[in-house]
């Protein structure tokens, strides 16, 4: 794991790959939690028995709970224990190559990208490979954007 006490450490990483997390397997009752907590209850993503039938034989995660998992994925990889207050500040891009079935395992992949200074402190972005285990195509790839106050 790979820890930054200062912004100067996370400036001087910019461009590095942090790593990879622990494998983590995509299980019904996670699915059926994030559909009651969204309202999503499309049938791909809940209903077993329909979607058995469906173009992946069995239900799959919702493209935005593997992009939920991300912070918890990647706080495996690096930690941020800088001063101040670190704000999710956004996403710049997302895309979801490939669907998740269900009792697949994914992990994400980490590489920190630009670090950027602002008048408030510094501002940094993060890509995501959220991998799905011998898929070819990635669940989820995004960047993610931090500001990092002093």
């Amino acid at each position: 794991m790979r820890v930054f006490t200062t912004l100067d450490e996370v400036a001087a990483a910019s461009g590095e790959e942090l790593g990879s997390s622990d494998w983590l397997t995509i299980e019904q009752d996670r699915v059926d939690q994030f559909a009651e907590a969204t309202g999503d209850h499309q049938w791909i993503h809940v209903d077993a028995e329909r979607a058995a039938g469906g173009p992946f034989g069995g239900t799959i995660a919702h493209g935005y709970l593997t992009l939920s998992l991300v912070p918890m994925l990647g706080s495996q990889v690096f930690a941020l224990e800088t001063p101040g207050a670190k704000l999710n500040y956004g996403v710049n891009k997302v895309r979801f190559p490939s669907p998740v079935r269900v009792g697949k395992r994914v992990r994400a992949h980490v590489t920190l990208g630009e670090v950027v200074d602002l008048p408030a402190g510094k501002q940094m972005t993060l890509k995501y490979t959220v991998e799905i285990e011998d898929e070819p195509k990635p669940a989820c790839v995004a960047e993610t954007v931090v500001l990092l106050l002093p």
